[in-house]
């Protein structure tokens, strides 16, 4: 299937630190289908040739297992293309659109790596051209919007332009392998739905950790923070996959209407439970890797005075018969003390023990990163002793192991199924403004709380944020993972 991969920003660092990178292991791989072009557009006056040696240099930035060799580069090249853009000018889109009809491709993928705020007037120019026939499918980056007006205001002219069908709303945890076994696990095998329950489980914690600080991205950050950047999107896309009900069928729309119902289920949040569930913080000096660190109020581009949460851990319920009084605990930060996201699943402990020593419960390990996997929490015994405590063991499935042939990146594995036109792994419009409904009133009640002079917590950077993130736990007689 001949395809053209065209992406808006294409000199921009997700371009060049992410994407690029990714198409490169599908080609690599041998996954990218045949007949592809790959053309990046940006403001930028320079040829073929000298995008091509741009990008050639910035693969030296890559980890080395991901570099490409000159003659694999060589190779890869050929199918990039660069063309100069200002996206405020219609006959850009004209040209665009020629260059495209002139080989006539099968589809047209056009990727949106750029700031949110341009996507309105990106998609309004390619529907005026005419670049939204059947064949043409559009990607959007996240964060889509900063607050429930903006999205809707985004996704009303993307939907004026393109069908649902035709917009792709990436987050890239969703193509990571531990997401989709997390449906296979679940609705593959007889041996958990039973016990994913309310009366089996005790709470489900849900940890995106980051050990890095904000770097050079200061200005974003600030104008981001992170309930928008990881919360909104990441956090609640994962949570909807643990909770959703069995879909009906193997297919996108069944998929996230079951997503959707979760979403829509979360106990809302007032001023009185923000105060109380919701945990806002910000790194100050520390250490991360052994290493003094920088606090936030000092990184680049970030004002002295910043309000800006770098850190967020919040307690909701899904309020349905599956889940009803069970807590989510969802944890997300920088300068944590590993790059760690995982989902952990704690079941309820035994009714009576029979055993000496602690009835430790069993749980469930999900692993997202640094690598992909599965954790079984058990008790068992070493030896024969009737009266010999039980010994806690794990059974451990690592997907990069067991299925080394299918190694595949998140997003890597999203751009191949846009290219194919897969909806699954995708985020509807629906879902993506009930996540920002849910979040709003968090935002609305910090701004107020701004506004009297609040602050975030402090916490040192290489902790595991505010003390009152603990608490948050503790108050219902649990512990986070690690604490455990």
């Amino acid at each position: 299937m001949s395809f053209d991969l065209v992406f808006f920003g294409g000199t921009g660092d997700l371009t060049w630190r992410k994407l690029m990178p990714a198409l490169f292991q599908a080609f690599r791989h041998g996954k990218l289908p045949p007949g592809g072009r790959i053309l990046s557009v940006a403001r930028d006056e320079q040829s073929d040739d000298k995008y091509r040696g741009w990008l050639k240099e910035r693969f030296q930035d890559v980890e080395g297992g991901k570099r490409p060799s000159d003659e694999e580069f060589a190779r890869f090249a050929e199918l990039l293309h660069y063309r100069r853009m200002d996206l405020s000018q219609p006959e850009h889109y004209a040209g665009l659109k020629q260059w495209l009809e002139d080989r006539g491709a099968a589809t047209a993928v056009l990727y949106l790596a750029t700031s949110p705020h341009l996507f309105p007037q990106i998609c309004a120019q390619l529907g005026a051209v005419g670049l939204n026939g059947p064949h043409v499918r559009v990607v959007l980056e996240k964060p889509l919007g900063h607050d429930l007006a903006s999205a809707q205001d985004i996704n009303r002219v993307v939907r004026s332009v393109f069908s649902e069908t035709q917009a792709f709303r990436i987050d890239h945890y969703l193509g990571k392998p531990s997401v989709q076994n997390l449906m296979a696990l679940r609705f593959g095998n007889a041996l958990f739905e039973p016990l994913w329950r309310r009366e089996s489980i005790a709470n489900i914690q849900i940890t995106l950790a980051e050990s890095l600080g904000v770097g050079t991205r200061g200005d974003f950050y600030d104008r981001t923070g992170t309930l928008r950047d990881m919360v909104q999107n990441h956090a609640l896309q994962l949570l909807s996959m643990v909770a959703m009900e069995p879909p009906s069928r193997y297919d996108a729309d069944a998929i996230r209407d079951e997503k959707l119902k979760v979403l829509r289920s979360l106990k809302p949040f007032t001023d009185d439970s923000v105060a109380r569930d919701v945990v806002r913080g910000q790194y100050r000096a520390g250490n991360a890797a052994g290493k003094p660190v920088a606090g936030y109020l000092d990184e680049i581009r970030v004002p002295p005075d910043s309000r800006c949460e770098t850190f967020v851990a919040l307690r909701t319920e899904v309020q349905n018969w599956r889940w009803a009084g069970v807590p989510f605990y969802l944890r997300t930060g920088k300068r944590l003390p590993a790059r760690d996201a995982q989902i952990v699943v704690n079941f309820r402990p035994t009714p009576h023990s029979i055993f000496p020593g602690i009835n430790r419960p069993n749980k469930l390990v999900i692993k997202l990163q640094p690598e992909d996997g599965l954790e079984l929490h058990l008790l068992a015994a070493k030896g024969t002793s009737q009266n010999e405590a039980l010994s806690a063991v794990s059974l451990d499935l690592d997907f990069d192991k067991a299925f080394p042939e299918t190694r595949v990146g998140a997003y890597e594995r999203l751009l191949l199924e846009a290219i194919a036109g897969r909806l699954n792994l995708f985020v509807r419009s629906d879902e993506q403004e009930q996540a920002w409904s849910w979040v709003e009133p968090i935002l609305q009640a910090w701004n107020r709380e701004n506004a009297a002079g609040g602050v975030p917590r402090p916490y040192a950077a290489g902790t595991w944020g505010p003390a009152a993130a603990s608490a948050l736990v503790a108050r219902d007689g649990f512990a986070w993972s690690e604490e455990q």
